[in-house]
């Protein structure tokens, strides 16, 4: 059974709601998961398929770099084909230095696209940042388009960080470098948002993002943000980097401003490791929120970590094996049966906490360890429902799993 939401989120989430497509952002709405794809867009078949593979595996909104007119040009065919392959998730147009005239010169694109981000540090500069600005606000009030305003600490506002450079030369007591810029960072979001909504645009309408890369300099700004104001938030810890420091860094500074009822949408900004799918980020923002109580989307695998009562890999491989085939499952499993997301397993290795811990989840199993009688017990709804042997145990309890779920969620889903 999933926990109840944490009461920090519970008090703290007041954010204004934004519907993008059929998804619903703030407004106490459950934490959106976002990825964004690495393909060149032009690429329309190469796109579709990123777009669908990252949808399929649970993102719930796809950003999409658009940056030149091959690329706008490309966005409603991928949006069609998409259709076809019957993958409707929101398409996000991400824009930089020309997105004003892209969005004029594409009119396709500019419908194509659930929604616009836009960058207030490149774009415009001097006197045409507030003429590109607006022309891109102007067009998302055309096509009634939500736009995300996404400060970066990589391509802050210069003359904002100059403005505030020397406001703070002339405090009695100046702020630390380090707080001059989070402040930049923050201006830029709030001014921006404030100039969309005099030309037109309602703050149900927006999503306010900062991004740094350092994770007590994220907690920093979006506590800040979060204070003052209202609007959407959307999460992420930009270049968070490859591998186990990247999947640290992001779940470290997320975890901490979730648990605080910051954030309505995420990203974990992964870079992949050579021939990795793209669909890791995904994972990990899923396993982030379902860790934390707040979202269910696939059964979870309970497993121990191993000591030297486990020699034995069987269970370490099995434990792999039951999460892959669950989360290979659920397409299936959650058009079929509602409430699969929320089955708890485990697979434990030895007596010492094996059959305490197989009883907490809602099927579990306590493998052999050193020592111990070559007989694997299971336990169904805290009760131990039989014994397995021999060597086809995995392929047995994979099979008693499937059993469960059919038994158990049958006929609660639409089929």
């Amino acid at each position: 059974m999933m926990t109840s939401l944490p009461e920090s989120r519970q008090k703290r989430r007041g954010s204004v709601g934004v519907r993008i497509g059929a998804s619903l952002v703030g407004d106490r709405a459950p934490v959106v998961v976002q990825s964004m794809t690495n393909t060149d867009t032009a690429d329309v078949v190469g796109t579709t398929r990123q777009v669908a593979e990252l949808a399929r595996s649970g993102s719930e909104l796809v950003r999409l770099t658009v940056n030149n007119a091959e690329a706008a040009a490309a966005v409603p065919k991928i949006r069609d084909r998409l259709a076809m392959m019957g993958v409707q998730v929101p398409l996000i147009g991400d824009f930089h230095y020309n997105g004003h005239q892209l969005l004029a010169d594409e009119p396709a694109a500019a419908e194509a696209l659930a929604k616009y981000r836009i960058n207030p540090g490149n774009v415009g500069f001097g006197r045409k940042k507030d003429t590109q600005f607006s022309a891109i606000i102007e067009t998302a009030l055309r096509y009634d388009k939500p736009v995300r305003i996404g400060a970066n600490w990589g391509s802050l506002d210069q003359t904002m960080v100059a403005t505030l450079m020397d406001e703070n030369h002339a405090r009695a007591e100046p702020w630390e470098a380090a707080h001059v810029a989070r402040e930049a960072l923050i201006r830029s979001a709030l001014d921006s948002a404030a100039r969309a909504e005099q030309l037109g645009m309602a703050r149900d309408r927006i999503i306010l993002s900062c991004k740094v890369s350092g994770v007590q300099e994220l907690i920093a700004v979006y506590r800040d943000l979060a204070a003052r104001c209202d609007y959407a938030l959307h999460l992420g810890l930009t270049e968070a980097g490859m591998g186990s420091k990247g999947i640290v860094a992001s779940t470290a500074a997320l975890g901490v401003l979730l648990q605080e009822g910051i954030g309505d949408t995420i990203r974990i900004s992964l870079t992949p490791e050579p021939g990795e799918s793209r669909t890791r980020e995904v994972i990990v923002a899923q396993e982030l929120l379902q860790t934390m109580g707040l979202r269910a989307f696939t059964p979870m695998v309970t497993a121990c970590p191993g000591c030297g009562r486990t020699t034995s890999t069987l269970f370490q491989e099995l434990a792999q094996s039951v999460q892959e085939h669950v989360r290979a499952k659920m397409p299936e499993w959650r058009i079929k049966y509602d409430g699969v997301e929320n089955m708890t397993l485990a697979v434990m290795g030895c007596i010492v906490n094996g059959p305490g811990e197989s009883k907490h989840a809602d099927i579990g199993i306590s493998l052999p360890g050193t020592g111990e009688s070559p007989a694997a017990p299971v336990f169904i709804d805290g009760q131990k429902a039989m014994t397995l042997r021999g060597d086809a145990i995995a392929s047995d309890f994979i099979e008693v799993v499937e059993n469960y779920v059919a038994r158990k969620y049958q006929g609660r889903g639409s089929v």
